[in-house]
């Protein structure tokens, strides 16, 4: 209804009337100002590490399919890396075309990627892999700190499996007590 240059947004109506796009859909889109989408203002986002360079690095040690290449890049970084697929399977195909990968096997996720002559030089030209970049971008307190909420929501899924009613109700008392904890360590001056 919006997307017809016609039409414009009547803010007492709820609804569109003629001429144009409701107020910050100018393009028929939502304005990164509005806090919608990935832009400013959405939190602590990471900078990128360079996935084409990581990919060559990782198929310089054996062939991988796409998916380990993101499990890898996610396992080496902490968790702090874990390029989408939508990054790795176009810079894959780039690889191919560019003749410094091949692929062999079946379609999308299934198919084993490995390094030509070509790619391998290409990787031997690199000094430092970009994962040990982007970890090394990361506070080491960050690292601790989501170890050990990874460590909490392991018990905490365990005693949801095996625990009995009793344990269950401790541990959810042990939770909200924590969760006050720490968000009075977020309100405390230091």
């Amino acid at each position: 209804m919006y997307r017809t240059s016609e039409r414009s947004f009547d803010p007492r109506r709820g609804r569109a009337r003629r001429g144009g796009f409701p107020p910050g859909f100018e393009d028929g889109w939502p304005r990164r100002e509005m806090g919608r989408g990935r832009g400013p203002g959405r939190g602590h986002r990471r900078g990128r590490g360079d996935v084409r360079a990581a990919i060559l690095a990782l198929l310089a040690e054996r062939p991988m399919h796409g998916y380990e290449i993101i499990q890898e890049l996610n396992e080496r970084t902490g968790g702090f890396w874990r390029p989408s697929p939508g990054s790795i399977y176009p810079t894959l195909q780039l690889l191919t075309d560019e003749g410094l990968v091949t692929s062999e096997g079946g379609a999308g996720n299934k198919r084993a990627y490995t390094l030509t002559e070509d790619g391998t030089a290409e990787a031997a030209k690199q000094e430092t892999p970009p994962w040990e970049e982007v970890a090394g971008q990361v506070d080491p307190q960050e690292v601790e700190l989501r170890t050990a909420v990874r460590q909490l929501m392991s018990a905490a899924a365990q005693v949801s499996q095996a625990g009995t009613t009793t344990q269950k109700t401790r541990a959810i008392e042990t939770l909200n007590e924590t969760r006050r904890a720490i968000y009075a360590i977020l309100g405390s001056a230091e």
